[in-house]
């Protein structure tokens, strides 16, 4: 059953309905369900639908011809064209008032092997297909090729898109229809340990419990979430090493490019030059200190998939122990009295989602535009009236650059209510927030609650989130 995915499904009919040639450009990471979305798509529709592979210029050819006859001239599979030219003129001949669409997936492969497919392809467009009816889909998962090579100006295909998608993780609201059955905080978990990953997501059965999925799919041996980072990293890396060790230190913790490279003796260039391709092929981020994104010095590199944050928190020290068949009962011993923690990280990313989906709707009082982070220091006085430092982190950071307003929010995914310590400590770091932005709200993000005392305020500056809250909207 396919799922979610409206507003690209919409954007590719528009491009569908329009009158003569038109083109979209679909990218994203694997996994992503880029493919789904398009075989969704064209389900009820005349399509041609080729994946390119890793077989070299002439045999993508070769297979791309035989996928195109098949649909266009089903008693000629067997001819052969020496150039890419002689399939498309087949296509020109034949394209007639039905519209036709042309997909041509993991479109890298066969365009590295040959140059010249896109200028073939700009040459069709410009002189052969513009009152044809075709729609062209050329989609890919090589992040970097698809920006440089098809959506940058300097691509001889610059300018002749209707539509680019480029396809995200599911958000955590949309990932909960992949599991209706289960309780608020057990689809959030589940978003958690997928990280809204549309491949992920569908292993989950909604017919199994939440603890029955995990245990499936990451600690049995033969579960496809077991190996799946050591899988994803071999077909982006020619050498995983750097990557894995690289991927490990942010997993812990460490997030500073110094760190890394200390932790894992390795000089920064290399370390950075690795970081950029993970950060290009969508499994790590780079965020900056809202309100001091110009400072350097307040840059850390995070995990963007929360799989692999899960994966790494909990599959290395348990690999022998889920190889011999026993990965049930380590996942009982010790992960599943983890989850919450686990889950702060998590927890925060959805919030941010929410504070900005509704802050763009003017719900706090104010037009927001940009959601983020805070971490710094702040000055305290101990208890002998001595000047202290300590780390000061703020969650929820959401700004209006309109107004020069703000929301600040504070986080906790645990089994305990929030009590009032936490809104006076949120409160007090208010003050290290950029004094050009006046803090219209402050947002408690609770799991469990509030405790009392929240009950006995009029808190008119204070709003109060539930995790059942975020699922309403």
């Amino acid at each position: 059953m396919f799922i979610g995915r409206t507003r690209e499904l919409n954007t590719l009919k528009q491009t569908y309905d329009k009158t003569g040639f038109g083109m979209t450009v679909i990218y994203g990471r694997r996994r992503i369900g880029k493919s789904s979305l398009i075989t969704e798509f064209v389900k009820d529709k005349k399509a041609i639908f080729y994946t390119a592979t890793k077989v070299g210029a002439e045999r993508n050819l070769e297979l791309f011809s035989r996928q195109t006859l098949s649909i266009l001239a089903p008693a000629y599979t067997d001819a052969k064209f020496s150039t890419v030219e002689g399939i498309f003129d087949v296509i020109t001949d034949n394209a007639n008032n039905e519209k036709l669409i042309i997909v041509i997936d993991e479109f890298p492969y066969w365009a590295e092997k040959d140059e010249s497919l896109l200028s073939i392809i700009q040459k069709y467009i410009d002189t052969k297909w513009p009152e044809k009816n075709i729609m062209l889909i050329i989609c890919g998962s090589s992040l970097s090729f698809m920006e440089k090579k098809i959506l940058s100006e300097k691509s001889p295909l610059f300018g002749r898109r209707d539509s680019q998608i480029k396809l995200e993780a599911f958000n955590y609201r949309d990932a909960a229809l992949f599991v209706p059955s289960y309780s608020i905080e057990e689809k959030a978990i589940c978003y958690g340990v997928t990280g809204g990953v549309a491949k992920y997501l569908a292993l989950f059965d909604q017919n199994k419990t939440l603890d029955e999925n995990i245990k499936n799919q990451f600690f049995n041996p033969n579960g496809y979430l077991f190996d799946e980072t050591k899988n994803l990293l071999s077909q982006e890396f020619s050498d995983i090493t750097l990557a894995n060790n690289i991927i490990e230190q942010i997993a812990s913790g460490e997030n500073s490019l110094n760190n890394i490279a200390s932790k894992i003796h390795e000089k920064e260039p290399t370390v950075l030059y690795s970081l950029e391709k993970l950060i290009e092929v969508g499994l790590v981020e780079r965020r900056k200190c809202i309100t001091e994104e110009k400072n350097k010095k307040k840059t850390q590199y995070v995990l963007k998939d929360s799989m692999f944050k899960f994966w790494y928190e909990f599959i290395p020290n348990a690999y022998s122990v889920i190889e011999m068949g026993q990965g049930t009962l380590y996942y009982e011993k010790i992960v599943k009295h983890s989850m919450h923690l686990f889950m702060g990280s998590v927890f925060e990313d959805m919030a941010k989602y929410y504070t900005l989906e509704q802050g763009i709707q003017g719900k706090f009082g104010s037009f927001i535009t940009e959601a983020g982070s805070y971490w710094g220091m702040e000055q305290l006085e101990d208890e002998n009236g001595k000047k202290i430092w300590q780390t000061a982190d703020i969650d929820i950071v959401a700004i209006s650059n309109a107004d020069k307003t703000a929301v600040i929010g504070e986080c906790k995914f645990k089994n305990d209510a929030i009590d009032r310590s936490v809104l006076e400590t949120l409160k007090r770091r208010a003050a290290l927030i950029s004094s050009k932005y006046k803090i219209e709200k402050y947002l408690l993000f609770s799991l469990s609650g509030f405790s009392k005392w929240f009950e006995t305020q009029k808190l008119t500056d204070s709003i109060l989130i539930s995790l059942k809250d975020m699922y309403k909207v």
